[in-house]
């Protein structure tokens, strides 16, 4: 199954480390959402936003053993379409929470992870820079 990551998950190696295999790892992004991040980070609607990640192809299993922890239990998934430098797309899982906390928190310590992680996957500088900085 096609995810697409936005947040520290969009890492092949840190999922490896969890025991999963990610395959068919690529850069993409997905218009119309705008990242905010909180204790972990989340996605909301916005007409004008891109968010850049990776989507991995992984099994249902892996799927559920990666979101039952309890520090991402209540994300669900919904579809997205995951556009691709070449021009292409793909329909994707992405995990979303279903209800965005009311109160406005920062993490500038998750910030700073997202923002190596993305910089990592090679996403473009300018996303990565404006990590943790749009809210």
């Amino acid at each position: 199954m096609t995810v697409f990551f936005y947040g520290l998950f969009m890492d092949p190696e840190g999922l490896e480390a969890k025991g999963l295999r990610p395959v068919n790892v690529r850069q993409a992004f997905i218009e119309r959402f705008t990242l905010r991040l909180g204790d972990r980070a989340t996605l909301l609607p916005d007409p004008n936003g891109r968010v850049y990640g990776i989507t991995a192809t992984l099994t249902h299993t892996e799927l559920d053993r990666l979101y039952s922890g309890p520090s991402v239990s209540a994300y669900r998934p919904e579809p997205v379409l995951a556009q691709f430098a070449n021009g292409t797309a793909e329909l994707a899982l992405c995990f979303n929470l279903p209800t965005i906390p009311q109160e406005k928190s920062t993490n500038p310590s998750y910030a700073a992870d997202l923002r190596a992680v993305a910089r990592k996957m090679g996403l473009p500088e300018s996303y990565v820079a404006s990590i943790g900085k749009r809210e």
